[in-house]
């Protein structure tokens, strides 16, 4: 699903809810014009900014680096630290492409909780 598409379903499903989720509410909180968000949630233009996303991502309920990577991007704090150690993040993720979800949680505890 392209990233507009998710968007709109999203708030469309908190709009059968909730009546403050329309498209014109939905954009005045996040400081965006209707028709732009309407644009975006068509697909007619590219995924707004980082902050944008953030500020629709926290208005939505959902995560922000879902959403940034739907739209093809990469917080600033997580791409400061891949550039960090490129070659080594690449190799990781590389690596995790197959892995089940449980493994991948368990190698995030294990990094979170070892005794380095």
């Amino acid at each position: 699903m392209e990233f507009g598409s998710y968007v709109r379903d999203v708030r469309e499903r908190r709009l059968n809810d909730d009546r403050s989720y329309s498209l014109r509410q939905v954009a005045g909180r996040v400081g965006l014009e209707p028709a732009y968000l309407s644009k975006i949630e068509r697909d007619v233009t590219a995924p707004p900014s980082e902050e944008t996303i953030g500020r629709l991502a926290e208005d939505l309920g959902e995560d922000r680096d879902l959403l940034l990577a739907m739209a093809g991007k990469v917080s600033n704090d997580l791409r400061q630290i891949i550039i960090r150690r490129a070659p080594l993040f690449a190799e990781l993720l590389r690596q995790l492409k197959e892995a089940p979800d449980h493994a991948v949680l368990r190698i995030a505890r294990e990094v979170r909780d070892g005794d380095w």
